[in-house]
């Protein structure tokens, strides 16, 4: 007698970078010194927009921008999706450290500051309720900062970034 075990394996990925890419958001937020709770209080909104838009493969960035009074950008965070990333093997890592390290280089944010969440998607993406078209601030004046790859999987990726002024 055979038994067959059959297990959908970028739905884990799916999952387990959705979770991470939150969490690591929580993170960013709370060690700059901003208040989480606006950000926590949606967290079912964005888990199911990342969630969805990382299965049909449209999610292609996830922006935090961190805002001061007058509405102008103060830093920013990028993750970038890799939908190539891995080998196939079964490893699934996220480097909070890097993350960390990253956050020390970027000084004291006033807690007078705000912060939004931007998911840019391919065009096509499915619906998700709650979500819409939104835009950017300018990064003009400033210099993206990659830290490589922080979220991994045996199928997809997360390589985050900042901006300093330069």
């Amino acid at each position: 007698m055979a038994s067959i075990v059959s297990v959908n394996t970028y739905t884990h990925s799916v999952t387990y970078v959705t979770d991470q890419m939150l969490r690591s958001l929580r993170y960013i937020i709370t060690w700059v010194g901003l208040d989480p709770n606006k950000f926590v209080s949606s967290w079912n909104l964005y888990e199911i927009a990342v969630k969805t838009w990382l299965e049909s493969q449209h999610l292609k960035t996830v922006v935090l921008e961190v805002i001061d009074p007058k509405g102008e950008l103060v830093t920013r965070c990028d993750f970038s999706i890799d939908y190539t990333y891995g080998n196939g093997e079964g490893s699934m890592w996220v480097d909070t450290d890097a993350l960390k390290h990253s956050i020390a280089k970027f000084g004291t944010i006033p807690s007078r500051c705000s912060y939004s969440i931007t998911l840019l998607v391919k065009s096509g993406e499915p619906a998700v309720l709650g979500w819409g078209d939104g835009s950017l601030l300018s990064t003009n004046g400033f210099v993206k900062q990659s830290l490589g790859t922080t979220i991994g999987t045996h199928e997809i990726g997360a390589q985050a970034a900042y901006w300093r002024r330069s």
